[in-house]
């Protein structure tokens, strides 16, 4: 059974996600912080399935452990699915929450709230050295706000609101945003696959 396996990310705060909904998975958990040599790979993928499938097969082939990585992002009804698989770098290079965060507000400047309906979109692939490649997919749906709210999360965290809460994801705890994300949905999918491969011998 391996012992180990490899989070195909530098994000921080994918990370901390990640490693809590994957705590109950008796194996250690790496990242790409742990293979410094290894270059970035080019999310140049037009889904965020292509770009998630490039990363976790990438990284699994480098380094010999089953990889899982996530490609997600913000789709935002009124820009025409906009950012999507650019939302991490919607601003440009080098790639800043903050930046990102003022210019979706810009773009949706004076647009009421009923027509600044979103939805944050993961897909996870985990991938084995020289096997399958699986994927799942998880969702979110919420509003856009106009102005930041909340100190938690990353990304566009503090402007995504989720009206069953009342909150945006940054004002969420860590356990309450694992319930209802779209990478917790998507990764609570991919333990069942993960759990399978980890107990099958010939992996």
């Amino acid at each position: 059974m391996p012992s180990k396996i490899i989070m195909a990310t530098r994000n921080k705060g994918k990370v901390t996600e990640l490693r809590k909904l994957l705590e109950e998975q008796r194996v250690d958990i790496l990242t790409l912080a742990d293979f410094p040599e290894l270059p970035e790979v080019e999310e140049d993928g037009l889904t965020f399935a292509d770009n998630s499938v490039k990363k976790a097969k990438t990284t699994a082939e480098a380094t010999g452990f089953i990889a899982i990585a996530d490609d997600s992002g913000l789709e935002v009804e009124y820009l025409k699915g906009r950012p999507g698989v650019h939302s991490a770098r919607f601003a440009g290079e080098p790639a800043d929450d903050a930046r990102n965060n003022e210019k979706l507000l810009a773009c949706l400047k004076g647009v009421p709230p009923e027509q600044r309906k979103a939805r944050f979109v993961s897909v996870i692939a985990i991938a084995v050295p020289g096997g399958e490649t699986y994927t799942t997919m998880g969702t979110c749906e919420g509003v856009i706000l106009d102005e930041p709210r909340g100190n938690g999360g990353f990304g566009y965290d503090p402007l995504f609101y989720v009206p069953v809460f009342e909150k945006t994801f940054a004002e969420l705890s860590t356990e309450e945003k694992n319930k209802i994300s779209h990478r917790g949905e998507a990764l609570r999918k991919a333990t069942v696959i993960l759990r399978r491969l980890l107990e099958n011998s010939e992996v």
